[in-house]
């Protein structure tokens, strides 16, 4: 299983003129080797761009992605790496849905597919990251 990050996903239904192709080539390429999900966050997150949940869940079927729930050891992980990033001097606080996808990636084993490593690589260096 692979899990996708939300900018991932955006970039091929919002075609972003920079990443469209990459994550594009990407979806198309691991969809023939492993199964896609995505979690609750990544779900609101790509939400905004929907009316309704039952559109937002014919665009995921497209995808044959799944929503899996997050364990609660992915969300202890999520708020200890979180508090970490702010002992450290991280002074944005929008960035927890990040804290969650890579620990949810991290307790699932499983590769990230994202384009947005910092964060991930930093605070989830188990986590195998399919990036530019």
């Amino acid at each position: 299983m692979i899990l996708l990050d939300a900018n991932v996903i955006l970039d091929v239904w919002d075609p972003d003129p920079v990443w469209h192709g990459w994550s594009s080539s990407q979806l198309r390429k691991l969809s023939l080797l492993d199964e896609f999900v995505i979690n609750p966050i990544v779900y609101a997150e790509i939400s905004v761009s929907f009316a309704n949940s039952v559109d937002l869940d014919e665009k995921l079927a497209e995808l044959d992605a799944i929503v899996v729930s997050i364990p609660r050891r992915a969300a202890f992980l999520a708020g200890k790496a979180y508090a970490q990033y702010r002992r450290q001097g991280g002074t944005k606080i929008n960035v927890l849905a990040d804290f969650f996808i890579g620990a949810h990636a991290a307790v699932l084993e499983c590769p990230l597919l994202t384009r947005d490593t910092r964060r991930y690589a930093a605070y989830f260096p188990s986590v195998r990251l399919i990036a530019p």
